[in-house]
């Protein structure tokens, strides 16, 4: 059987706002369940372990997908989540791929998580998928490649847009921006329409643009691990 670790956020405070943020659920919920009833299983990982924060927002009806509905209602699951394993506890060899669900939570802490860091580059250098949507390529911000340069450097990448950034008003609000991060670390960045589902792979690298991108996600890591 094959086995992935989802990593989310343990960061729940939307900068300076005094609102709360955390993972997007939707993006948790989709990939989490397209694995799951193929059969692959899945170990859940915070930054601080236990249960890690939900974006609020993410949670309103209005974001409602067949996923989040089942989810809702899905007790073991949401036991599951409310234990998630400390990072610092999680060994590459132990796994065939790593995925992160987005939400403004990540660009706080795993894009600066040195576990987080360490397993990226663990993962890629042993040749496994990683993945990312939305905002979670964030964690590329610091991760290498073995030659020492970023490790998105000269491959294709999206992620949230700016452009989707700034229609949620958060632009002034989040420590960077994913496309411009992306960019600036040496990405080839290309994206789809604003909100609509875009997600892209380059050798071991999946990304999602945004919560709509997160089953394309799901689907080509499946096909990665098949």
């Amino acid at each position: 059987m094959k086995k992935v670790v989802f990593v989310l956020t343990s960061h729940e405070d939307l900068g300076n706002t005094g609102e709360k943020t955390g993972f997007w659920i939707e993006e948790f919920a989709t990939p989490y369940y397209a694995l799951k009833d193929k059969g692959i299983e899945i170990t859940l990982a915070s930054p601080k372990g236990g249960q890690p924060p939900i974006d609020p927002k993410s949670a309103s009806e209005d974001f409602a997908t067949p996923a989040t509905k089942r989810f809702d209602t899905d007790k073991e699951t949401q036991a599951i989540l409310a234990n998630t394993v400390k990072l610092e506890d999680i060994q590459q060899a132990d796994y065939d791929a790593i995925f992160y669900p987005g939400g403004h939570g990540p660009l706080w802490d795993l894009a600066e998580d040195k576990n987080s860091i360490a397993l990226i580059e663990s993962f890629y250098t042993n040749n496994k998928p990683v993945a990312a949507v939305c905002h979670a390529p964030a964690v590329f911000k610091n991760t290498k490649g073995v030659d020492g340069k970023p490790l998105v450097n000269g491959k294709k990448v999206t992620g949230f847009t700016n452009s989707e950034e700034e229609a949620v008003q958060l632009t002034s609000i989040v420590p960077f921006l994913v496309e411009d991060m992306l960019k600036n670390n040496g990405g080839i960045y290309s994206k789809g329409q604003d909100w609509a589902p875009y997600a892209i792979e380059d050798g071991l690298l999946i990304t999602g643009q945004n919560p709509a991108s997160s089953e394309l996600v799901a689907e080509m890591l499946l096909k990665k691990l098949n």
